[in-house]
C-alpha cells in the first residue's frame, strides 16, 4: 500500500455494496478516512464492520435532498473537509420501450441523475483546492442495451455532467470524471439479470468482452484510488472505461 490518500476524507454514496463497497476499501487501504451511504440500515452497518474504524456509515438517500444535507452537515461538524466525492448510487431495471412508466423513469433518474447532481453540488462548499469528483457511470453511456434505454439515458446524462461541471469549476482546482465500468459482478448486476436466465445471460456477457471475464468490485476500487490521488492531477473531465475492453470494440 503506497497511502496515497493518507488523511483524505471522502463520501461514498451507495458504498454499502457492490462496487461503492470495493471503492470505500481502496480508499480506506489507501489511508483515506470514508463516510459510505446506503438506504438499507443493515446493509451499511455490515458495510462497516467489513471496512473498520477508518469508516462511518450514514443512512442517505442520494435522491432525497434532506437527505444530503444532513450526511454534508455531519461531515462538516466532525471532519471540517471533503475532499475526494464518489457520486456511486444508482440503479436499474430492465423494462423495453412499450412498457416504460413514469415511476420507472422518476426512480431511475431521481437516483442516477437528479441524486448525481445534487451529491456534487451540495459537497462543494466544503471541497478545496486538490479534491476529487468521481461520477460512476457505465458503459451504457455509449452502447445500447435492449430494455435498458432509460438506465443507459440516465448514465449519458452523468457523462454530460463531467463535461459540463470542469467549465463551471474553472479557477477551483476540483477535477471532475467518470468512471464507467462494463459488467461487474454486484448484488446489483444479478439483480437485474435475475432468475433462470441468470448464467446463461452471464456466459453472453463474457463471450463480448476481449479481457474474457467480468470484472470485480475491488479492480473498480482501484481505478478509483487513481483518480482521486495526485498520480490523476492533470486528468480532468475524462470517461474512464473500466469494462475488460467490453466498450472499445
Amino acid at each position: 500500500m503506497s497511502h496515497s490518500l493518507q488523511d483524505k476524507v471522502a463520501v461514498v454514496t451507495g458504498g454499502s455494496t457492490g462496487i461503492g463497497l470495493g471503492i470505500a476499501k481502496r480508499l480506506i487501504s489507501e489511508g483515506a478516512f470514508v463516510y459510505v451511504t446506503g438506504r438499507r440500515q443493515a446493509e451499511l452497518d455490515e458495510a462497516v464492520r467489513s471496512l473498520g474504524s477508518r469508516a462511518v456509515g450514514v443512512r442517505a438517500d442520494a435522491s432525497r435532498l434532506d437527505d444530503l444535507d444532513a450526511l454534508y452537515e455531519r461531515i462538516r461538524s466532525e471532519r471540517g473537509v471533503l475532499h475526494i466525492v464518489v457520486a456511486n448510487a444508482g440503479g436499474g431495471e430492465l423494462v423495453p420501450l412499450g412498457n416504460i412508466t413514469e415511476e420507472h423513469f422518476d426512480k431511475t433518474f431521481g437516483t442516477n441523475v437528479k441524486g448525481v447532481l445534487f451529491t456534487v453540488q451540495k459537497a462543494l462548499p466544503l471541497l478545496g483546492p486538490g479534491a476529487s469528483i468521481i461520477l460512476i457511470g457505465s458503459t451504457t453511456s455509449i452502447s445500447g442495451t435492449g430494455a435498458f434505454s432509460v438506465y443507459s439515458a440516465s448514465k449519458a446524462a452523468v457523462r454530460s455532467f463531467a463535461r459540463n461541471w470542469i467549465l463551471d469549476l474553472k479557477g477551483r482546482d476540483i477535477r471532475v470524471n467518470v468512471l464507467s465500468p462494463g459488467p461487474v459482478k454486484t448484488p446489483g448486476l444479478l439483480g437485474v439479470i435475475q432468475g433462470e436466465n441468470q448464467e446463461a445471460i452471464l456466459k453472453d456477457f463474457i463471450a463480448q468482452i476481449p479481457l474474457g471475464r467480468i470484472g470485480d468490485p475491488d479492480e473498480i476500487g482501484k481505478i478509483a484510488v487513481f483518480l482521486a490521488s495526485d498520480a490523476s492531477s492533470f486528468i480532468h473531465g475524462v470517461e474512464l472505461f473500466a469494462d475488460g475492453g467490453l466498450a472499445q470494440v
